[in-house]
């Protein structure tokens, strides 16, 4: 399971491997180079490719400045899904994803801005 060792702006550091882009951490995979629709937005869609792995709690990381911004619709039909998601900035997201059990828990992460 990857585990988050380090977050600065505009890089994360997983599995001891610097990374640059915007990323999704899942009990079994990491998911490099995410690209959404829309840049700063978060629709459904942007999850379609990781939707059936997702576990119990998904983090959202929005950011250093918070700048990413999920849509209400997204957040809601997660939770219909029976996920747990929690929609920080990216450091207090890094933070949260390290206190649960990485088997429960996925990460979105929005790198930068």
């Amino acid at each position: 399971m990857p585990t988050i060792e380090d977050y600065g702006f505009g890089h994360v550091t997983i599995e001891g491997e610097e990374l640059t882009r915007d990323v999704i951490v899942l009990p079994g995979r990491l998911v490099q180079n995410w690209r959404r629709k829309d840049g700063h937005g978060l629709v459904l869609e942007d999850l379609a490719d990781v939707l059936d792995e997702l576990p119990e709690y998904l983090i959202v990381g929005t950011g250093a400045a918070e700048q990413l911004r999920p849509e209400a619709h997204a957040l809601r039909r997660l939770r219909e899904l029976g996920i747990r998601v929690e929609v920080l900035p990216t450091d207090q997201a890094v933070r949260r994803f390290g206190e649960l059990n990485p088997a429960g828990a996925a990460a979105a992460l929005h790198l930068t801005c």
